[in-house]
């Protein structure tokens, strides 16, 4: 998995490559505050800061604009996290991922494997490269829309690997077809993969990780939560369902269960290129590129691996749109939705 350090991403230089360019230069505190006192405190910074008094302005709004983002992202983490640590033994740890045998999934089960952590890949089909995943992940074929299955599978996992401490619902289906194109079938399908079976697993793996107060749900949702399109608006609901599942998930451990420590992550990405979207013609632009499944995955695991709650936005461009979209006027709201149509096409 790239290190932080790297400045490219798999999809080359697009706009969150640009974002994380002014984040760690003009608006980090630890480039821009030390300017500032620089400015104020030597001889040398007073001139400059005389004969350029605009640069020293704009030096004193950046770094103003740097530390209250820095501490707004502490607050963030502190409130998540509800103010309490943990540690994780990933030599111990047992994570469950549902639709693991391909894409995203199949991404993160071997990023996974390949640091000895144990992974069970809940699927309808086996990864086809079975034979290339890391001995410490398995496959267990399941129905995660049928709550007895999982139970099934559950018994088998707690015998063969230890109980689970980190459920990552990531199994995810999409029609592509409108409202009135799509069927009951397909609607309701939709619903019991992306949504109802994040209950189901919830409810079969949240007990123990309640009981130790350690553990992890990872909720793979989408940007379509936040903004519904014509040809998915049955995929955006089944999404923006399971976002306020997590956030009410988030809420219950703190407030009914006594389970501070548990964390909850929540994934927000954009269109990958994975058979999910293969009816599809998402857009792929320097603001809004189609993600490669290995992007989100790195996301995702890098964010496991802290073991802290949060929220991964990728990319982080149009995902500030999307998730901020209820605030705009509401003209500017369902001209967004109109012109996305023509994204959202079904390639019959």
């Amino acid at each position: 998995m790239p290190s932080k350090s790297n400045w490219f991403s798999h999809e080359g230089f697009t706009a969150d490559v640009f974002g994380k360019l002014l984040q760690r230069t003009i608006l980090s505190p630890w480039k821009v505050v030390p300017l500032v006192l620089l400015a104020h405190y030597t001889e040398q910074g007073k001139n400059l800061a005389q004969q350029h008094p605009r640069l020293l302005q704009a030096a004193h709004a950046l770094a103003s604009l740097a530390v209250l983002r820095r501490a707004n992202a502490a607050l963030n983490r502190r409130a998540l996290n509800n103010g309490v640590s943990d540690r994780y033994d990933w030599n111990r740890e047992v994570v469950v991922l549902t639709g693991g045998s391909n894409g995203i999934g199949r991404q993160i089960a071997r990023l996974l494997g390949d640091r000895g952590i144990k992974v069970a890949i809940l699927d309808i089909q086996a990864p086809q490269d079975a034979a290339l995943l890391p001995a410490t992940v398995r496959f267990y074929e399941c129905d995660i829309t049928a709550p007895e299955a999982i139970a099934d599978v559950a018994a088998t996992i707690r015998t063969t690997m230890g109980e689970p401490t980190i459920l990552i619902n990531n199994a995810g289906i999409c029609s592509g077809r409108t409202i009135l194109g799509s069927s009951e079938s397909q609607t309701r399908l939709q619903f019991e993969v992306n949504t109802l079976s994040h209950y189901w697993l919830t409810r079969e793996f949240l007990p123990h990780m309640v009981r130790s107060n350690h553990g992890m749900v990872v909720t793979v949702a989408s940007q379509a939560g936040y903004t519904t399109t014509p040809n998915m608006v049955d995929y955006s609901a089944t999404k923006s369902a399971a976002i306020s599942f997590h956030e009410g998930l988030a809420a219950e451990l703190v407030t009914r269960y006594s389970a501070p420590r548990v964390r909850t992550v929540l994934v927000t990405q954009g269109f990958a290129q994975t058979a999910l979207i293969s009816r599809l013609t998402p857009e792929d632009t320097w603001f809004n590129p189609l993600l490669h499944p290995e992007t989100v995955a790195e996301a995702l695991v890098e964010k496991v691996l802290e073991g802290r709650s949060g929220h991964v936005v990728v990319p982080g461009s149009s995902g500030w749109v999307a998730r901020n979209l209820r605030s705009f006027p509401g003209w500017f709201q369902h001209a967004l939705r109109v012109q996305l149509e023509r994204l959202m096409r079904a390639e019959d």
